[in-house]
């Protein structure tokens, strides 16, 4: 039976890791196959090991919100220590699925539809992750009902973009460093609401078992 490993990217943050290896345990319940979680860095197993330990068939499901350099360089690099037929699917974002966790932590932190709304994430220097972010702001704001503008931590501009009364979504997966560093940040700017990281709701799991159903061919 093929079997699920997701990678994550990895944090010495206790309760982020805890975010991909619950989101992994549900979904391999929910697929009725077994399930392990992997990691990009800084924890382990990484993804290379959690491959080359077994001869099953796997699919890898990057627990990531954008394209980028992981996706594009090391996830494939790590395909060759692989013991058996394995593929990996599209990371989880950007996607409708993602947005729509999006605005339900909005509304689990106060903030009201239609109120000046802010995606805010880690950012990154590669050009696809950043078209990336983008789609996922437009996919918030058409879901939300206004304009979603996008801030990144890469780019130093949270502090520049987050206006007094925003709303700010916090377009991270797990809680940790960079979540922290958000809030903060966004709170300081003046947000009059920030969310809580994407974590493990419900339609996360929902959509980690979509893209293990639609894998590319091996």
């Amino acid at each position: 039976m093929t079997r699920l490993v997701t990678v994550a990217h990895g944090t010495r943050s206790g309760e982020g890791n805890a975010v991909a290896i619950e989101l992994t345990r549900l979904a391999g319940l929910a697929l009725g196959v077994e399930s392990v979680t992997s990691y990009v860095e800084l924890q382990e197993p990484l993804l290379a090991d959690a491959l080359g330990a077994s001869t099953e068939s796997t699919v890898v499901v990057p627990l990531l919100l954008s394209r980028g350099y992981h996706t594009r360089v090391d996830l494939p690099a790590a395909l060759d220590s692989a013991g058996g037929p394995a593929v990996i699917t599209d990371p989880l974002g950007p996607s409708t699925a993602l947005a729509r966790v999006q605005v339900d932590r909005l509304i689990e932190a106060g903030a009201t539809p239609g109120q000046p709304v802010v995606l805010a994430a880690a950012g990154s220097q590669d050009p696809t992750a950043a078209d990336d972010l983008r789609a996922a702001a437009v996919l918030v704001g058409a879901l939300w009902g206004s304009e979603c503008r996008m801030a990144t931590m890469a780019a130093g501009d949270i502090g520049e973009v987050v206006r007094p009364g925003d709303a700010v979504s916090v377009y991270l997966l797990a809680p940790g460093h960079f979540s922290r560093t958000l809030a903060d940040e966004a709170r300081t700017a003046g947000a009059a609401v920030v969310s809580d990281v994407l974590g493990t709701h419900p339609t996360i799991v929902d959509l980690i078992c979509d893209r293990f159903r639609s894998r590319p061919d091996e």
